[in-house]
Parts: structure tokens; C-alpha cells; sequence
């Protein structure tokens, strides 16, 4: 199983950004997939989480201000951000995961900074 994530780059406070990630090697459509991300000295969090048949739960963090979605079709995951803060600054990570939340495999990650 392979997760690919692109998107992340720099972006003023206030901004909008959508990563992508793409899996390969695994029957993605049965999968639960979620975005976490990990910020300098801090432990990884799960921020949104997504279901085979496209239900979706939140981080409080991100809550109103995220969305995830999915692309059965391309295989792919998304994580839409808008009024991106400098707190949102970190490397986001998307899992496939398992039935009980465990996770089954990672991405890289891809850097989303938030700076003006």
C-alpha cells in the first residue's frame, strides 16, 4: 500500500489550501481514510476522518473550517482548508485505516506553513 500527499505549501493567515492523497495498492473504496497532522514538538492528532460511504468527523480544531472528502474513483482523499491560522502550520499525514480507527499505513507527509 502506497499514500502520496501533495498540496502542502506556504500561505498567508486567512488563506485556503486543499492537499490531496492519492493510495495505490489496496481496494481504497472499502477503506476508511483521515488527515492528521503532526507541528514541531507536538504529538500527531487526527483532524478529520472520513468512512467508506462518505462519513466524516472532526477535530474541534478544524471543525467549520475543514472539510474532507473522497474520490473513490481516483483513489484519492482530500482535506479542503479554509481561514488557514498560523496554528494550522504543520506536516499533514493521511492514514487508510481500519473498522476500529487503527491505522493501517501512512503517508510521507506533505508541510502546509501558515506566515505572513
Amino acid at each position: 500500500v502506497q499514500l502520496l500527499e501533495y498540496g502542502g505549501r506556504m500561505v498567508q493567515p486567512g488563506g485556503s489550501l486543499r492537499l490531496s492523497c492519492v493510495v495505490s495498492g489496496t481496494d481504497f473504496s472499502i477503506a476508511p481514510m483521515a488527515w492528521s497532522r503532526q507541528a514541531p514538538g507536538q504529538e500527531r492528532e487526527l483532524i478529520a476522518r472520513i468512512s467508506s460511504d462518505g462519513m466524516t468527523m472532526y477535530h474541534d480544531s478544524v471543525k467549520g473550517r475543514f472539510t474532507i472528502s473522497r474520490d473513490n474513483g481516483k483513489y484519492t482523499v482530500y482535506l479542503e482548508m479554509k481561514n488557514l491560522q498560523p496554528e494550522d502550520s504543520a506536516v499533514y499525514y493521511c492514514s487508510l485505516r481500519r473498522s476500529d480507527n487503527s491505522v493501517l499505513s501512512w503517508g510521507r507527509g506533505t508541510q502546509v506553513t501558515v506566515s505572513s
